[in-house]
């Protein structure tokens, strides 16, 4: 059976589930016209399958296609040349007579003569995750049928216009995936055009509305021709407003076409629309707005009767809000920032952490925030707040106090007199002053943590192994309970903040006493137990039993070039000295194989299921260090904190109540030693219970498979795990709801996702208020004493470092995964961090000058620059 082509189209009867046929333009033009008191210029839609009729009749474009398809995306010329010799054919292509005849027909039931618009609509255009804005083209005032058809022709080749092809190649779409409708509109000609964004494009806040004005044709103000008036509207009212001296407009000529003409000097500074008009427009913008659920950006003209709406697509750049479920004012903080994982999560990534988290977790643009609205209605528990995000990263106290400082701030309660703890359970930083913290906590818990978290784990190891099907599913919802109680385990707090109050005391007290900055930076160097540099170091170790063997080594690179897929490992064992390899690969990733970069999101790919991922930063070590280097560095690194120590102490001694000032100093020094390590464990805790799930959920997954449930195994991932649990029960799944939401997640990749978030949807970064940062330098936080001078590597991927070990690692985040990397740099910059994050603590343990949270430092810093890292004062020099 053969399905019934439709060539043309009424407007009014497109919808978003005609997308296929009509395109994103004809689709959203067609539910604009359905929506109350919108008014949408009358028109007729010529379809996709009209394109490809047509199309098809185009000689040799497949091979044209294939062609373009080959071509190196920098080589502009030839893009530039295949692209014009595709349009070219396709507009010398006759449209067929049938075809032609429809075309006609429905021009004449607009009426004999009347002028149109011609308008691409291409399928992968004004979508929610892509606008496509501006990528084909739209011809105005268009008179005749001859014209429409030769117009017509011209919107389908506008498909392979340069730009389009360049932006379809940026964005991963092939060329054959996109057609084209054409839309034919009733042309209107205005007294007023201009567009309409129902946020601010720029902050992304959603109570601002921002109207773009001018006269005649809203081409004069797309093409730049000349500055609109700008009116900005919040809550109800005209705030702000600019009136451009508007010398020219666009009018549309009798015949056909348009035209750029003068504007009447009297007429040239006065607004193109009244204040009423304006509020008015935006109150339509809101019905759209609302219509289609995200802010719009709306292309508007005002006739003698009223205004037309000719467009509205989403505006991809503004970052989706957090649904709170009431219209309350909130105050986000993102997790990511303090999590070093800053890229968007799938669907059960996101499910399964909010599930195991200590405190309700928001989703917005595939992130998870934290609202901190109550914390921030009391004077007691806003302080204590500001100061602990403070500490940690002075970015997200500044975005805080930046939205507290406006005249609606959060409203303010009374104090209870009880300052709620920060959001994890964390207590709060300690009171400076000289006494030490009063409640020290006893090392002896450390050992006793780990045995209860490695029980835990290999408790719920075994029991997995006996469940599937529903019957996973409700044990797993135990186990996140169990999760939950590991990680608020009060012992286990305790231990953590012991050692960040020690950290905090010594460098608040020794930096008063002694003018030392941050002198637990160095007291801390290869401290026992931290899990985290451990598996830096015993990587090195790894690398030690490779060396001797050159096949090998030879091998390996072979590996690593791509040469051999994710099952080497096996192969290694037919060389000499691959046995050894092996078990030595085979025990690190026993220990650390549930790690990955982003691993806080499960979906993402471990260490243990990608082994390949370690070969780099093998072959790094085997080619930058020598056989012991491990031990040489974690005993470095202890002699340094020993001497530092000695001296710290003596220098105390010699102060007035020196002896006094020296024994808490000691104490303090012993109690950041015994517990500074165990800051990184809950954390392995946690990725090696997340793995365990992993496993479980595929091993279902595999299953769903083989029953024709689902198409593949990693479709699971784009499901909440109640959703899973539903499909698992069911035996059906939705397949349209999966392709949406692995459209979602590409967009969501786009997106920059802010420290702090409000429910207006204005996204903050915060800014540095320092006036000690040389000009030209880049700000950011001191994590890790000292200055180092070098090359600065820009490593956007883990999987693409290579690094020499004077070089400075650049990247936006590091977690715990990139921790093998550190010992083979001279420093560190990231984008992303805190005093806490983990790729402070490692820089820390391993010696590394490195300064963190400095915005932008993956693009203003290119790599190969020379740069100085100044650990101890927090800033970047770009040096000549």
């Amino acid at each position: 059976m053969t399905m019934r082509r439709t060539d043309l189209l009424d407007l009014h009867e497109a919808d978003a589930t005609q997308l296929a046929l009509v395109g994103g333009k004809g689709a959203q033009l067609g539910a604009l016209s359905r929506i109350d008191g919108i008014r949408v210029p009358d028109g007729f839609c010529v379809t996709t399958d009209a394109f490809r009729r047509v199309v098809a009749r185009v000689p040799s474009l497949d091979d044209r296609l294939d062609r373009l398809s080959r071509t190196d995306p920098d080589d502009r010329e030839a893009l530039r040349t295949l692209s014009a010799d595709i349009r070219r054919a396709i507009e010398e292509t006759s449209i067929p007579a049938d075809l032609a005849a429809e075309i006609t027909g429905a021009l004449a039931r607009l009426g004999e003569g009347t002028a149109v618009a011609v308008r691409s609509s291409a399928t992968a255009e004004d979508l929610p995750t892509a606008s496509f804005a501006g990528q084909q083209d739209t011809y105005l005032n268009v008179v005749g049928p001859a014209e429409v058809l030769r117009h017509v022709s011209r919107c389908w080749a506008s498909l392979f216009t340069e730009r389009a092809v360049a932006y379809r190649r940026r964005n991963g779409i092939d060329h054959r995936a996109v057609q084209m409708a054409v839309v034919v509109q009733r042309m209107v000609f205005p007294e007023a055009a201009g567009v309409l964004f129902t946020a601010d494009p720029l902050t992304g806040n959603r109570r601002t509305a921002t109207v773009d004005a001018g006269f005649g044709l809203g081409e004069a103000l797309v093409s730049g021709l000349v500055n609109p008036d700008v009116f900005t509207v919040r809550d109800g009212a005209v705030i702000a407003r600019a009136i451009a001296a508007k010398q020219r407009a666009v009018h549309a000529l009798p015949g056909g076409g348009t035209q750029e003409v003068e504007v009447d000097p009297q007429r040239q500074e006065r607004p193109a629309l009244t204040d009423a008009q304006v509020l008015r427009l935006v109150e339509l913008g809101r019905r759209i707005e609302a219509h289609f659920g995200r802010p719009q950006d709306i292309e508007w003209c005002l006739a003698d009767d009223g205004f037309r709406i000719v467009q509205s697509r989403p505006i991809t750049t503004v970052y989706p809000i957090p649904h709170a479920g009431d219209q309350e004012r909130h105050v986000y903080v993102s997790v990511g920032h303090q999590q070093m994982m800053t890229d968007a999560m799938k669907p059960l990534g996101l499910s399964l952490w909010q599930r195991t988290a200590l405190v309700p977790m928001h989703e917005a643009g595939g992130r998870l925030f934290v609202d901190v609205t109550p914390r921030l209605a009391s004077p007691a528990s806003r302080a204590a707040l500001l100061d602990l995000v403070g500490r940690g990263d002075p970015l997200v106290r500044d975005a805080l106090e930046t939205v507290l400082d406006r005249d609606d701030p959060v409203p303010t309660l009374p104090d209870t007199g009880l300052a709620e703890p920060p959001a994890g359970g964390a207590s709060g930083p300690p009171a400076a002053g000289a006494s030490v913290p009063s409640d020290e906590a006893d090392p002896a818990i450390v050992p006793e943590l780990i045995e209860r978290s490695r029980a835990s784990v290999a408790a719920l190891e075994r029991d997995l192994r006996t469940r599937s099907g529903p019957a996973l599913f409700d044990f797993l919802l135990e186990a996140f309970e169990e999760h939950k109680r590991v990680l608020g385990d009060p012992l286990s707090m305790r231990a953590i903040t012991a050692g960040m109050e020690a950290t905090w005391w010594l460098n608040d007290q020794l930096g008063e006493w002694l003018g030392e900055k941050n002198a637990a930076d160095t007291l801390t160097l290869s401290a026992p137990g931290n899990i985290t540099s451990e598996m830096g170091l015993d990587l090195l170790d790894v690398a030690d039993v490779i060396r001797p063997h050159p096949e090998v080594v030879a091998f390996l690179k072979g590996v690593e070039k791509g040469a051999e897929d994710e099952g080497f490992l096996d192969e290694l064992a037919k060389l000499p000295g691959g046995t050894e390899a092996r078990e030595a690969i085979d025990a690190y990733l026993d220990r650390y194989g549930m790690r990955c970069v982003g691993e806080i999101d499960i979906t993402r790919p471990r260490w243990r299921e990608r082994p390949t991922t370690l070969v780099p930063l093998i072959l790094d070590n085997v080619r930058n260090f020598g056989p012991g280097a491990a031990a040489h560095r974690f005993e470095e690194g202890r002699a340094k904190a020993r001497q530092k120590e000695q001296d710290v102490l003596s220098r105390l001694r010699a102060l007035p109540d020196g002896d006094r000032r020296a024994e808490a100093a000691k104490r303090m020094i012993d109690q950041v030693r015994a517990f500074a390590g165990y800051r990184e464990y809950p954390k392995y805790g946690i990725v090696s219970r997340s793995f365990l799930y992993k496993q479980a959920l595929l091993e279902e997954a595999g299953r769903l498979v083989q029953a024709d449930v689902l198409s593949e195994r990693e479709d699971i991932f784009y499901l909440t795990f109640p959703e899973l649990h539903d499909v698992v029960r069911s035996q059906q799944a939705d397949e349209r709801l999966i392709r949406r939401r692995k459209d979602a997640f590409r967009s969501y990749e786009t997106l920059t996702p802010p420290r702090v978030l409000t429910s207006d949807g204005e996204a903050l970064t915060g800014a540095y208020r320092r006036q000690d940062v040389p000009a030209g330098a880049l700000a950011g936080l001191a994590v890790s004493t000292g200055t180092v001078e070098g090359r600065a590597r820009v490593v956007l991927d883990l999987a693409d470092a290579d690094l020499g070990a004077d070089d400075i690692l650049v990247t936006r985040f590091t977690d715990p995964s990139w921790s093998p990397l550190f010992v083979g740099v001279a420093g560190l910059v990231t984008e992303v961090g805190g005093l806490m994050t983990h790729g402070a603590v490692i820089a820390r343990e391993y010696g590394l000058p490195a300064v963190v949270g400095v915005e932008g430092a993956t693009r203003l810093i290119r790599d190969g620059q020379r740069i100085r890292v100044h650990g101890t004062d927090g800033y970047v020099e770009l040096l000549p």
